[in-house]
């Protein structure tokens, strides 16, 4: 495949539906400045008070495939992705929210391999338990050279609120970075362009759970070396029904 063919089939060409069984999203806090240089082109950090905000995303993924495709040939994995929450301004003027993705890793190779042909969202094989017991759900994920392993575990289904040191006042604003938002973005560069792929899901309604978070070494290396990732929020939603639309692409001036 030419590398012209493969950078437009990466631009995400499929409406793509899934399942999500359970989505456990933990939401760091950085001074923007930290962020910045890790975004292309055409993206903004999305800021609240001076910070910005990566998402770490668990989520247990059941019959993903296209849209046409029956359930029964979908895939069924565990994903866990790092995202930056973003803004775009449009050449209308028009401001778009959406996430940029610095890392995804999945269980399954196939996945992997199938991401990184229809997408840009950087797929990697990984390891990856995930237990639900006595109203306790724990993710652990092991990487190759232990550069994104996790082990990360909440209560669900009691009251909680945010982690005593997050920068945000209440639960409402906390809902503004948890997790999903309407698009995600990436930069292309051959035509200097960003790709935007618009979802849509039923019953979002993320809650506030407690987590104890016993490692997450993907900010320990690399351009995160010396900050210090603040815990601001950990949301999970469970049974939503997702969907992709295929990617729309706007030139940048």
């Amino acid at each position: 495949m030419s590398a012209i063919s493969l950078y437009l089939l990466q631009r995400h060409p499929l409406t793509v539906t899934a399942h999500f069984s359970h989505s456990l999203v933990l939401t760091y806090a950085f001074p923007a400045d930290v962020l910045k240089p890790l975004l292309p082109p055409g993206l903004s950090v999305d800021e609240h008070e001076g910070l910005g905000f990566v998402a770490i995303a668990m989520v247990q993924t059941d019959r993903l495939r296209p849209a046409l495709l029956p359930r029964a040939l979908g895939q069924s994995f565990f994903l866990a992705g790092y995202r930056i929450f973003t803004t775009f301004r449009r050449s209308d003027g028009t401001t778009l929210r959406g996430l940029y993705i610095l890392r995804s890793d999945t269980d399954r190779r196939l996945m992997a391999i199938a991401g990184n042909l229809l997408t840009h969202y950087k797929y990697r094989v990984s390891r990856a338990t995930v237990q639900q017991d006595a109203g306790r759900l724990r993710c652990r994920v092991r990487t190759r050279g232990a550069l994104a392993d996790l082990d990360v575990s909440a209560r669900l289904g009691a009251g909680a609120g945010l982690p005593a040191a997050s920068p945000f006042q209440t639960e409402h604003q906390a809902r503004r970075f948890a997790g999903a938002l309407p698009y995600t973005f990436d930069h292309e560069p051959q035509t200097n362009s960003i790709i935007a792929i618009k979802a849509t899901r039923t019953h979002w309604v993320p809650k506030l759970v407690d987590v104890e978070v016993r490692e997450v070494s993907f900010f320990n290396h690399g351009p995160f070396t010396g900050a210090a990732p603040l815990l601001a929020a950990a949301f999970h939603v469970q049974d939503i029904d997702y969907q992709w639309n295929p990617g729309v692409r706007h030139a940048l001036a």
